[in-house]
């Protein structure tokens, strides 16, 4: 049977984002956390193809243990098997961090036929995991794909480009982020995996699990950091305006003088 593999990510829901003062780094552990959307379309991806192919689906997912009920969604989606990576070490993690311990994850699981992601994250907008756990792999990586299936078997991909589609023939196995736009419709969760799933529990894998270098792993190991962090403050101003309509006219010219908008 084939192996697809499913990398999904906790994702801050909008207005519970706490920064830690010290790392400029999200404290995820006591964010409520919502599962990143374009990581959704990749779970839609994995079940149509489980469907057709009849492949195994295993879902992981690097984070505290308040991911363990995205994983759990996942599970009423497609998946078979639940695995979260969660260990004090990770925390910190760039890009970079995060796709070394998601590539020895991997590699844990070999062999695999697919590796299948979303393009990026809401709350960091890379778009860099896929194509660098690929390198770390070893193995081919196609961003961008809204179609997948195989064919003499290799996995066929149509990929949105700047200018159209392109279709690609890789031989398995590879790292694909699926687009966004991939499906008009998404199903549903199952319900008797939704029931079903309530009697189940992630596999737990920390790093002595995967036997990683600790110097590859949270901030040390992540050549990228935020230096600072600031929150964005709106404020609205406004000007009230009296006289008569020539009088108004003369007075919003004047301003629109001083702040530069128009020349007089």
């Amino acid at each position: 049977m084939e192996k697809i593999i499913v990398c999904i990510k906790g994702v801050p829901k909008p207005g519970t984002i706490k920064v830690d003062p010290e790392t400029h780094t999200l404290k995820r552990e006591s964010l409520e956390l919502i599962l990143n959307p374009n990581d959704r379309v990749a779970l839609e991806m994995a079940g149509r193809l489980k469907n057709t192919y009849n492949t195994e689906v295993i879902v992981i997912s690097m984070g505290p243990p308040n991911v363990v009920p995205l994983l759990k969604h996942a599970y009423a989606l497609s998946a078979d098997q639940m695995i979260l990576l969660s260990d004090k070490a990770f925390a910190g993690s760039d890009t970079l961090a995060t796709s070394y311990v998601l590539a020895n994850a991997i590699k844990k699981l070999s062999p695999f036929s697919l590796v299948l992601m979303g393009l990026k994250s809401i709350d960091g907008e890379t778009a860099q995991v896929p194509p660098e756990t690929a390198s770390l792999l070893g193995i081919p990586s196609l961003t961008n794909v809204k179609n997948l299936f195989m064919e003499n078997n290799k996995w066929i991909a149509i990929r949105e480009i700047d200018y159209g589609e392109e279709e690609v023939e890789v031989e398995p196995p590879l790292v694909v982020s699926i687009s966004p736009t991939a499906f008009d419709y998404i199903r549903p969760p199952s319900l008797k995996r939704l029931i079903e799933v309530k009697s189940k529990e992630p596999l737990v894998w920390q790093a002595k699990d995967l036997d990683l270098d600790p110097q590859k792993l949270g901030l040390q190991g992540s050549p990228t950091q935020v230096v600072e962090v600031s929150e964005k403050k709106m404020e609205a101003k406004g000007i009230i305006l009296e006289g008569n309509p020539e009088e108004l006219v003369e007075k919003l010219l004047e301003i629109f003088k001083e702040k530069g908008l128009i020349r007089l």
